[in-house]
């Protein structure tokens, strides 16, 4: 540990009561970014994913689906923020539907199946140091949630944001919050292996760990997906989706030619020069979910040997100190992706899913969509679309990016998108109740506007706006 910058923020992550194993993680990534690594997937050095299983295809017995969710942790990704939304507390507080948020629904379809098939199931939430006190705050709502013995969440690790002149903890004094960055989701592993969780839920019995995005509302613990794992005693499994031309800038599976193990390329991995391979649908046929399903022992197993350091490729994220102020000093953000890790695991495999598992909101845009009518809450708590046709494109504009403006411009409901196949909003314009959409629909405003109470918008129908 000779490098200036490397000791310095080790000083810091120490005297902040970061874990050894998460400090010998960012060492080795510091390591590797002293030597220059880039984490770069050539194209030559892959062969794209063919041949993948079906969820479809898989058959499991009630015994068998049984046997595998009590065996089964549920492990939701709860770090965000939703910085990209405007907000200052845990996205997984905003509401999604019904008086709802994201949180409540997960919380339901846990206990839906639960109920079901009478197993404890557990819900483990990984938290940031930003969004902890909110989240466990809501959690006091749920005082049967937890299952006895085990924590409801584990917390994030941090680490310092880096010059990126010398590699050393920047400092920034008007806000020294911001000399703190999340070191990305693939954290999760050290976490669970620092914090001592990984070794409770193996004395307890427990065999799978199904991680996902906490906005992604598709993403339950599937019991034939569970039964499959068991089944097959599969180490590691990612769920992945057919391509579409939307898709094309999401991350692929691909197979590395040397050793035929399993990568995860992201666009930050592609080759100067390659991205037309890398955003390819029909070369490179499924996109990466990030919901994934990790046998407890193998990890344990990986941990143990490497002392914490599972060996996930780094990111080298470049942003400044403060995102707010793009003048503000550059720095290097290490991070990781937990989807990395299928490349660490022999006999790591891929399961293809339908669309229905993969309903992640990152925009307003999302958002609208999912409170609609072309969306609705199942008995079981279960995101399902009401309707066979393709969702309608959907643009809110900048001024519906933050929440609390969409909000405002949509505070009597979402208007009906059952026939939109397009809704781009430009301008001030706030929908009243009952509003119905239809077609392609794109109105562009120049001063505050209104949609009146029932009213109904086509292409070109722009005459039933009022000035607000």
């Amino acid at each position: 540990m000779s490098h200036p910058g490397l000791q310095a923020a080790v000083e810091m992550m120490r005297a902040a009561g970061v874990s050894e194993p998460a400090i010998a993680v960012f060492a080795t990534y510091h390591g590797q970014l002293q030597s220059g690594q880039t984490g770069v997937i050539p194209e030559e050095t892959i062969e794209p994913l063919t041949d993948v299983p079906a969820l479809g295809d898989v058959t499991a017995s009630d015994t068998d689906r049984r046997e595998a969710l009590a065996r089964t942790v549920v492990l939701k990704l709860n770090g965000g923020l939703g910085t990209s939304m405007g907000m200052s507390g845990p996205k997984s507080l905003v509401e999604v539907r019904g008086g709802l948020s994201f949180l409540d629904i997960v919380i339901r379809q846990v206990r839906t199946l639960r109920d079901r098939f009478d197993v404890d199931l557990p819900l483990l939430l990984m938290n940031s140091f930003s969004t902890r006190d909110a989240t466990l705050e809501a959690l006091e709502a749920y005082p049967d949630l937890a299952v006895p013995g085990i924590p409801l969440d584990i917390v994030q690790n941090r680490e310092p944001k880096l010059t990126e002149d010398d590699l050393a903890p920047v400092r920034w004094p008007d806000n020294p919050h911001l000399e703190w960055c999340p070191p990305g989701h693939g954290d999760v592993y050290v976490s669970l292996y620092a914090s001592g969780v990984l070794d409770t839920l193996r004395e307890r019995g427990y065999e799978y760990l199904f991680l996902s995005n906490i906005d992604n509302l598709g993403a339950t613990a599937d019991p034939d997906l569970a039964a499959w794992m068991r089944a097959g005693q599969v180490p590691y499994a990612a769920e992945v989706c057919e391509r579409t031309h939307n898709d094309r800038k999401g991350g692929h599976l691909a197979v590395r030619r040397s050793d035929g193990r399993l990568v995860l390329r992201d666009n930050g991995a592609v080759a100067p020069g390659e991205m037309e391979f890398f955003q390819d649908v029909e070369l490179h046929s499924t996109f990466h979910t990030n919901n994934l399903w990790v046998n407890i022992e193998a990890l344990h197993d990986q941990l143990t040997r490497t002392g914490g350091v599972i060996g996930l490729p780094m990111i080298a994220n470049r942003k400044t100190v403060d995102p707010t102020i793009p003048s503000s000093t550059p720095v290097i953000q290490i991070e990781s992706a937990m989807g990395a890790a299928i490349e660490v695991f022999e006999g790591a495999r891929a399961i293809r899913i339908p669309r229905e598992r993969f309903r992640p909101v990152k925009t307003t845009n999302e958002l609208l969509l999912l409170r609609s009518d072309r969306y609705e809450l199942t008995d079981t708590f279960e995101l399902a679309a009401r309707f066979e046709t393709p969702d309608p494109f959907i643009d809110l504009g900048p001024v519906n990016a933050h929440i609390a403006d969409f909000d405002e411009h949509f505070g009597r409901g979402a208007p009906s998108l059952r026939d939109c196949t397009m809704l781009r909003v430009r301008g001030d314009l706030t929908f009243g109740a009952d509003v119905r959409c239809v077609g392609d629909v794109d109105v562009v405003v120049d001063h505050p506007s209104l949609v009146p109470d029932g009213a109904e918008l086509t292409d070109g129908g722009a005459d039933v706006i009022e000035a607000r």
